[in-house]
């Protein structure tokens, strides 16, 4: 749903011509996009790249919650009357960034109806993502959630591509993301390249094989009658 209102409304061009209230920027990789307690004044969309979310806890903690690509939005809980920032962005390529002020985000929303279709397409797959990481937390086992986060990284699957190359990230990212210990993705990651699912010299190659890790015994979850 969200990718079908993306290829039917440019919002690179209709950002461009915003009046007031927008800023393109460049950001590095490993440059911070807003850090945790920031004022939440202002909502931002990736054009090009990809960028990382995470979260520290008050023990010190961090935990990657999301890796965004371009056509995603972040920071839309400013939305909602949030004061600070409850999570840091950062990006993980070389990425180019819209920020936009929340007035001129509001402003927008209400005055074209595309751009709102868009923006609710986003908010819908998020929460459709959240839900799926949740039965992924409690249902599967952290080999399946490992094979699932590759793909997700990869975005596999989208504009019908069949294997992608995932940017360079940390086994100990790997290991947050799917709530395990680094020498357990250490070894399914071992298993999955002994398998064929991957390739994993330097440059991290996934392969539509790597499916058979995630829908093999996949966990059914019942709905009452």
């Amino acid at each position: 749903m969200a990718r079908k209102a993306k290829a039917t409304f440019d919002a690179r061009a209709f950002l461009a011509r915003a009046e007031g209230g927008v800023t393109v920027s460049m950001y590095r990789r490993g440059e911070v996009v807003f850090t945790q307690g920031d004022p939440a004044d202002s909502i931002f969309f990736i054009q090009v790249g990809k960028v990382k979310v995470t979260v520290v806890s008050q023990q010190g903690k961090e935990a990657v919650i999301a890796f965004l690509e371009a056509g995603d939005f972040i920071g839309e809980g400013c939305l909602t009357g949030r004061p600070r920032r409850i999570s840091t962005a950062r990006a993980l390529l070389d990425s180019v960034i819209t920020r936009m002020e929340r007035p001129t985000m509001m402003r927008m929303l209400h005055d074209e109806p595309k751009f709102s279709e868009l923006f609710t397409s986003h908010l819908l797959a998020r929460t459709l993502r959240v839900e799926e990481d949740l039965v992924d937390q409690l249902f599967n086992s952290s080999e399946k959630r490992l094979a699932r986060a590759l793909l997700l990284l990869a975005n596999f699957g989208k504009d019908g591509r069949q294997e992608s190359v995932i940017a360079k990230v940390s086994q100990e990212t790997l290991a947050d993301m799917v709530g395990t210990t680094r020498s357990r993705v250490s070894h399914f990651m071992n298993k999955f390249r002994q398998l064929g699912y991957i390739n994993y010299n330097g440059d991290l190659q996934v392969h539509s094989s790597l499916l058979d890790a995630v829908l093999h015994e996949k966990p059914q979850i019942k709905v009452p009658k």
